[in-house]
């Protein structure tokens, strides 16, 4: 694209930016200067997000916080970077940064999205979910709820009896995640391919990619019934 273009022909030339400064915020989330962009962003492995900021900027320091907060939930899948545009004004103008905060999602060497604007973690996250790895059987909660209506899955509920009794999935199956593993063929007895989901998803997450390196692969619900509950997806209850 465009913006990475431009950014490819920047480095060995202009003024150098320096690392550090507060560039509207204190924390852990490091400074990339326009000498270390291309090493640091263009050419990483990972998924990048940079939000471009100054020292001048009120949203930015409003917003620190819940960046760093972001920042810290994603390590090991996003890399969280910082560009002080007063200190970095070739890539700034290069970018077409006209203000700040202004953050820019950078994927295998091409730019992902733009979001301008002093965003929360919510809206952050929403920015990057998109384009990051998904583990293998994951499900987000809406494609879970169109593969149950067409009949292809079964929601399987892993908590205790009392959490299923309370709230579960239309249509789930009750399992708890003790007796699971013992009771493996009532799984694939199930009238489709059983989904699995818990209160947060992460210990369905564990399971799946456990049972996945035995050789029984199994699907999962991203975020348990907490992320289907706040799409506003139906449950039952008694």
């Amino acid at each position: 694209m465009r913006y990475v273009s431009a950014a490819m022909h920047i480095f060995g030339g202009g003024p150098r930016g320096s690392q550090g400064g507060a560039g509207g915020a204190t924390g852990n989330i490091p400074f990339v200067t326009e000498r270390d962009f291309e090493q640091q962003v263009l050419l990483a492995e990972t998924p990048v997000l940079v939000q471009f900021t100054a020292d001048w900027c009120q949203p930015c320091k409003t917003i620190a916080p819940e960046v760093e907060a972001f920042a810290a939930e994603m390590e090991g899948k996003l890399k969280v970077l910082r560009v002080d545009i007063d200190k970095a004004q070739a890539l700034a103008r290069q970018l077409r940064i006209q203000s700040v905060p202004t953050f820019m999602l950078f994927v295998d060497q091409r730019l992902g999205d733009v979001q301008v604007g002093a965003l929360g973690k919510k809206q952050l996250r929403a920015m990057v979910e998109p384009f990051l790895p998904r583990s293998a059987g994951a499900l987000k909660a809406r494609e879970l709820a169109e593969l149950i209506k067409q009949g292809a899955v079964a929601p399987v509920d892993v908590r205790d009896a009392a959490a299923f009794a309370r709230a579960h999935l239309p249509g789930a199956t009750s399992l708890p995640l003790e007796e699971l593993e013992s009771r493996l063929a009532e799984l694939y007895m199930l009238p489709g391919q059983p989904a699995l989901y818990d209160r947060s998803g992460d210990k369905t997450k564990e399971l799946a990619e456990r049972m996945a390196e035995q050789g029984t692969p199994v699907a999962y619900l991203e975020g348990g019934i907490l992320a289907w509950e706040a799409e506003g997806l139906p449950v039952e209850r008694p």
